[in-house]
């Protein structure tokens, strides 16, 4: 097992995942986590040891990690030459994790990417056998979204490195579900673009942290088009102020609860009496100036009103100027009293990070 720099007795393992598109900044990604070097196993998750665990979610390094796991358990080796794995696995779990009355046993894959369906296959039905002996878990297996935020679940992660287990509460492990989200069709004939998924993608993180926004909240966005986002958000009852100097897709014309400035996002000026319950930023360009736009409307919120902003950090050349533009972005939200909720990298985030701010009184 690789030592990490702050190896000690009281160091532990644990797996983290970080996303292909840092792939070339991993070393520096994990010396900000004060850890020298590190064991890759399946697409992206790296074995490593820490001695203090909240360095993975409160350190700048953290924002680049899209999940963690204390490894309490593991099993190295290849399941597919393993006679009665499925059964010897199930029976583990349960001995190691059952009288820990988890609230739901939730299993992924090391390599969720593959087109190999055998793995698939193998996690689904260890998931059965496993819900078969367990004790009775009050959250169904089949619905991740259902968990308390702040409970501890049972997360396991297999593949043809073996099989890696824990607890810990989905909010810790900065994700619902080990390496995975909840994903949008991005093949329905209706999916004006993959930037719904986003949305989507985003709303459901943001549980982790806070409750939804009811139906028939306010949104502001920015840099509507063509409309993926705003298709989202329209399919699940909100209404949508959509600006942009871009047209919409043509689907989205006459759509209730939709209505569309067709204008650049610095030239439209709210009156004082729009109010909205949540802004929404996708915009290319200079984030800095991006984000200028944000605040600048943000006096139009309605209290605790929601803030969700892409940080886009085209041109950034290092993992040190990505951190000086986060913290620069932050500094400046929290002169236009918007205060930061949490930040990430969404699985269809590019080399970009989503924040999510809340508007102070």
């Amino acid at each position: 097992m690789p030592a990490s720099s702050s190896s000690s007795s009281s160091a532990r393992p644990w797996l983290v995942r970080i996303p292909d598109v840092f792939e070339g900044i991993t070393e520096e990604i994990l010396a900000g986590c004060n850890l020298s070097s590190s064991k890759l196993l399946g697409s992206g998750y790296h074995l490593i040891h820490v001695a203090d665990s909240s360095i993975l979610r409160n350190s700048d390094a953290a924002m680049f990690l899209r999940w963690n796991l204390p490894i309490e358990h593991s099993w190295p080796c290849n399941p597919q030459k393993m006679d009665g794995f499925i059964e010897k696995a199930a029976q583990t779990l349960l001995r190691k994790f059952g009288d820990r009355l988890p609230q739901t046993l939730l299993i992924g894959l090391l390599d969720p990417s593959s087109n190999n369906r055998y793995y698939k296959t193998l996690a689904s039905n260890l998931r059965g056998r496993a819900l078969q002996i367990f004790p009775s878990l009050p959250v169904p297996a089949n619905d991740a979204e259902a968990q308390d935020p702040d409970k501890a679940t049972l997360f396991c992660v297999i593949g043809k490195e073996g099989l890696f287990a824990g607890m810990q509460s989905p909010k810790e492990s900065n994700g619902f579900h080990p390496g995975g989200t909840k994903f949008i069709s991005q093949n329905s004939p209706d999916t004006i673009s993959r930037a719904g998924a986003k949305i989507a993608e985003a709303i459901h993180f943001l549980k982790l942290h806070r409750s939804p926004l009811p139906p028939n909240s306010h949104w502001l966005e920015l840099g509507a088009s063509p409309g993926g986002m705003t298709s989202e958000l329209l399919k699940r009852g909100h209404r949508v102020t959509a600006i942009d100097r871009a047209a919409l897709d043509p689907r989205l014309n006459g759509e209730k609860g939709l209505h569309f400035f067709h204008s650049d996002v610095a030239a439209f000026r709210p009156t004082a009496a729009m109010k909205f319950d949540a802004l929404l930023s996708d915009l290319n360009g200079d984030p800095l100036e991006s984000l200028h736009q944000v605040l600048r409307l943000s006096s139009n919120l309605t209290e605790r009103g929601l803030v969700v902003f892409t940080l886009k950090t085209a041109g950034v050349s290092s993992f040190e100027e990505a951190i000086a533009l986060y913290h620069r972005a932050v500094d400046l939200a929290a002169r236009a009293d918007l205060e930061l909720i949490t930040r990430t990298h969404l699985t269809y985030n590019r080399q970009e990070f989503t924040l999510f701010f809340e508007r102070m009184e």
